[in-house]
């Protein structure tokens, strides 16, 4: 029995180590036909001794059930995302601010890496075996694929412990990416199929570990790329780049075009020769990271509220096309901000499919003198963004008009420029005066309160919103928790198992944690990192409320402008949000849980 137990392991660390070679090396060291015999001989032995199974077999990545539904799992330490610079001059900035919090430092090592353009995941590992796999999600939270990572042969399910020690629990962070070639061939197959095309590789990667049944995500050529960990339990090196070494020999793939840099001009030449080269590549990548090699100083600088200070993402130059603009619309958004948007001839950019673009405000449109069919250069900012560059006048035709911006809004009512409460100065931005009772402001406000960031209610998207808004369903918050769903049983689409769908979707909901709430109700200047810092400060609910009381809010705003990331101009929106809401509404009226609280939070007319 000792003696098959010892084949059965060798057996399955000859193929895991082959796996490697293969999958994440790309230097196969035998045949096809050769691995092949290789596997069927641990089926074989499988199939006569199932005692001897385990997790981390090989044989393991394959044969899964379908998934119902994605749990949640939080992380242990948050999965942050990272900071950007766009130029030399930012990350000169990025790196003086270092030197200022690093007493009697002159310099310092970086570690630069190539910045994947794919999904980062989180694997856990328990005395070498990997147990979980999860999404970055909000970086608190993310969704369980483990079952669909563990198809993806260049993540070992085992560790190679030949050359170092494996820590009892250690968290692998990675990327998870299509190669352009695999991505190329997987599109070609779908369009032959009527299947679902990707607009590019990341969201192809994205979508594949979402899929419900792993054995779907086994088909897709998914590689993955080994650059942090979240936790280890002893640490076994002192640097970035002594950290990257070992998880080499545990049998992770790393970039090949990791390497140390010290020096400015040596980091600002790296970063031209990969933007130059970085079409050559077999794989996206849209920038470089740098971080700080050595891990005590790392240690040193900490975190801001969501990125670290030790490292930052040098995002390459945006990806730009040619088109032609054939209309221009004025869209109204939650904080009724008017934003005109290009809608032009669709171009491909970068590998997306792009139909409209941002024109920013009334001032960016005259100062570029942007019109109706003017031939224009278009860019992703950051490769995201769709935007207006520039103008091509020497191609406008000579009947073409200058736009002239609307001075009222969608809903008939003025608009103006209020006055920036730091530069003394107008905004460059209108805005509808109607308020909260402007209905374009009403449903821009619902569906942020639905997204993904806010109450994230699935199955009621941007869509079923102006549906329902139409059709009267939803006209405020407390509308979305008071559904009359045997109305709703009477639309198109919409059956049993749908709407009980969306029922338990919204009783989910109700369990919002607290800086989740405070970003869905909409304060003008909170944005998701705001609301974090709030929810730290208030940290239960019932204090979060007293600025309904003004006696109470006057003390509290006092209290705020102690706080690092919250501003005059953030307090002063608190304020006119609060007094403005008690002014026009009076007390709560609809309960809502939240975790481990009840809060009066939404009343009938939040909007």
């Amino acid at each position: 029995m000792k003696d098959l137990s010892k084949k059965y392991e060798q057996l399955k660390e000859e193929i895991q180590f082959h796996n490697y070679n293969y999958h994440a090396l790309d230097d196969p060291k035998i045949s096809d036909s050769e691995y092949d015999k290789l596997f069927r001989s641990l089926l074989d032995l499988e199939e006569g001794n199932p005692h001897l199974v385990t997790p981390d077999s090989p044989t393991q990545r394959v044969g899964f059930s379908p998934i119902d539904e994605f749990e949640t799992f939080e992380h242990s330490v948050p999965m942050l995302s990272l900071a950007n610079v766009f130029s030399e001059e930012e990350f000169s900035d990025f790196h003086d601010r270092i030197l200022k919090r690093l007493v009697n430092i002159d310099d310092f090592e970086y570690f630069c890496e190539p910045k994947m353009d794919g999904a980062a995941v989180s694997l856990i590992y328990e005395n070498g075996i990997l147990e979980r796999a999860v999404t970055r999600g909000d970086g608190r939270v993310g969704e369980d694929i483990s079952q669909n990572v563990k198809t993806i042969r260049s993540i070992p399910q085992k560790l190679s412990s030949s050359e170092a020690s494996i820590p009892s629990l250690l968290v692998i962070r990675g990327e998870i990416f299509i190669s352009k070639d695999a991505f190329g061939k997987m599109n070609e197959k779908a369009k032959q199929n009527n299947e679902k095309i990707f607009a590019n590789p990341r969201n192809a990667a994205s979508g594949s570990l979402r899929q419900k049944d792993p054995n779907q995500t086994k088909k897709i050529p998914l590689k993955f790329i080994a650059y942090s960990f979240g936790y280890i339990d002893k640490h076994l090196f002192k640097t970035q780049s002594d950290f990257i070494k070992l998880l080499k020999k545990w049998g992770f793939n790393t970039s090949k075009f990791n390497k140390v840099i010290s020096g400015i001009t040596n980091l600002d030449k790296n970063h031209k020769e990969f933007e130059n080269n970085r079409f050559n590549l077999g794989y996206d990548i849209d920038g470089l990271v740098y971080k700080i090699n050595d891990l005590q100083l790392q240690k040193r600088l900490g975190f801001v509220t969501n990125a670290p200070r030790w490292a930052t993402a040098h995002k390459f130059s945006a990806k730009s096309s040619i088109s032609e603009i054939l209309k221009i619309d004025v869209q109204v958004g939650r904080t009724g901000a008017l934003t005109p948007v290009a809608k032009i001839k669709p171009v491909n950019i970068g590998g997306v499919v792009v139909s409209n673009a941002t024109l920013h405000n009334e001032d960016e449109i005259n100062r570029k003198d942007v019109r109706v069919g003017d031939t224009i250069t278009i860019q992703r900012a950051g490769d995201v963004i769709p935007q207006v560059l520039s103008v091509d006048k020497s191609k406008r035709d000579k009947s073409s008009k200058k736009f002239i911006f609307p001075d009222k809004c969608l809903c008939g009512s003025l608009t103006k420029k209020e006055i920036n409460i730091s530069t003394k100065k107008k905004d460059a931005v209108s805005r509808c005066t109607k308020g909260y009772e402007c209905d374009f402001i009403a449903k821009e406000k619902l569906k942020h309160i639905v997204s993904k960031d806010a109450f994230e209610i699935e199955g009621l998207g941007k869509k079923v919103i102006d549906n329902f808004w139409e059709l009267k369903l939803i006209k405020t918050p407390a509308d979305i928790f008071s559904l009359d769903y045997k109305k709703i049983e009477k639309l198109e689409g919409w059956g049993k198992l749908s709407i009980k769908n969306l029922q338990n979707a919204i009783n989910k909901s109700k369990d919002i944690v607290l800086d989740k709430f405070i970003y869905s109700i909409g304060i003008r200047h909170i944005g998701q990192e705001n609301a974090k810092i709030l929810g730290n400060f208030f940290k239960k609910p019932k204090k979060f409320s007293e600025l309904f009381n003004p006696k109470k809010r006057n003390e509290i705003l006092k209290n705020l402008e102690d706080l690092d990331g919250i501003g005059d101009t953030q307090i002063k929106s608190i304020n006119d949000f609060f007094s403005n809401f008690c002014k026009s509404y009076g007390p709560f009226i609809i309960k809502l849980k939240l975790k481990y609280k009840i809060m009066l939070v939404f009343m009938k007319g939040l909007l």
